[in-house]
């Protein structure tokens, strides 16, 4: 628990093992952007449309008025913070760093980087396709401080799981996939729950919450804060991404880029920090389960067609996509296809 830096007395300088060369660090561009909004309530062809193309342009967008009620996303938000306000001893024996259990409480990096470390705590809690099943053991590893988390966890992850099964229906619609293509093995692996958060950074210039990455997983569901802190790469700079009070921020994961023989992209983001604000961002990772085959759509790749990606399960993938380096490999799966290529694994 020495390590958790929400716990720590506040630092004047930042520690040498958080720091990044300048050459590994470049600034985002000046401004703010704003991701493509979709409003869920529109028509269903103009959804869908909105949905590929944005996913085509940016591998990211944000979605409103998405049926989750704002309590169920004020609750989270407010319990999140509850949690990390505990005494140390409320939560000492959540923390590990074996990065094999399924539910803990960690700090630095959800990567293997090397040795590099960043500006961040997180709490990652596996949560079931049917979270609250009597007789689940998986959840039994959750907090059970404050008193209310179970609760609100379990709602928010139903509710939002549910958006992002509704978004890649509707994405299915759009790129001439049967409606329920997602619905079985490629999206029933646990979700995890990511609850970042970022303390206050002495020296925001030095270092990163999180390095330059892709999602492993399919699609991710993501509740940003109002402090600012996300940047996605686009058009090879980075940029900041303007917050949207109620929305999600709906990026696609390498799964669904294997899925779609490229068509849609999953994107490089990184996370800043901030020397005043404190920020907590809360992630769910919608993901295969583990000894799922992703592959190539048939009808995305064409009668003659070649497969741009090869098949692998869902646990093997992680295995081999475990790594991120900062540097002239910035992420090694940026280009996952080259990479698949350079490895011979195709």
């Amino acid at each position: 628990m020495e390590n958790m830096l929400h716990l720590a007395p506040s630092l004047a300088r930042v520690p040498d093992c958080f720091i990044i060369p300048p050459d590994q660090l470049p600034p985002a561009t000046t401004g703010v952007v704003s991701l493509p909004v979709i409003d869920m309530s529109g028509s269903h062809d103009e959804v869908c449309r909105a949905i590929l193309d944005a996913g085509k342009e940016y591998g990211f967008f944000q979605v409103v008025n998405h049926g989750v009620p704002e309590q169920v996303m004020q609750d989270m938000e407010a319990v999140c913070a509850e949690f990390y306000r505990l005494p140390a001893a409320d939560k000492a024996h959540l923390y590990s760093e074996d990065k094999t259990k399924p539910n803990r409480l960690f700090s630095g990096t959800t990567y293997n980087t090397g040795g590099d470390k960043y500006w961040m705590d997180c709490l990652r809690l596996a949560c079931p396709v049917t979270v609250g099943d009597a007789g689940d053991a998986t959840s039994d590893g959750w907090p059970d401080k404050p008193r209310r988390l179970r609760e609100v966890f379990e709602r928010f992850v139903a509710q939002s799981r549910g958006v992002g099964m509704q978004v890649l229906r509707l994405l299915c619609d759009a790129a001439g996939l049967r409606a329920d293509y997602f619905d079985g093995e490629l999206s029933r692996g646990d979700a995890i729950l990511g609850v970042n958060h970022y303390p206050p950074c002495p020296d925001p210039a030095a270092t990163l919450g999180l390095p330059p990455h892709c999602d492993r997983n399919l699609i991710t569901l993501l509740v940003t804060g109002p402090v600012h802190g996300l940047e996605v790469l686009h058009a090879g700079e980075w940029v900041k991404v303007q917050h949207v009070p109620g929305a999600f921020v709906v990026n696609f994961g390498l799964q669904l880029e294997v899925v779609t023989n490229g068509m849609l992209k999953s994107v490089e983001h990184r996370v800043m920090t901030n020397a005043a604000l404190p920020r907590t961002a809360v992630a769910l990772f919608i993901c295969p389960t583990e000894d799922c085959v992703v592959g190539p759509a048939e009808e995305l790749v064409g009668d003659g067609g070649t497969p741009c990606y090869r098949a692998l399960r869902f646990d093997e993938f992680k295995r081999i996509y475990a790594t991120v380096k900062l540097g002239s490999a910035l992420n090694l799966t940026t280009n996952l296809k080259n990479n698949q290529k350079a490895d011979n694994i195709m």
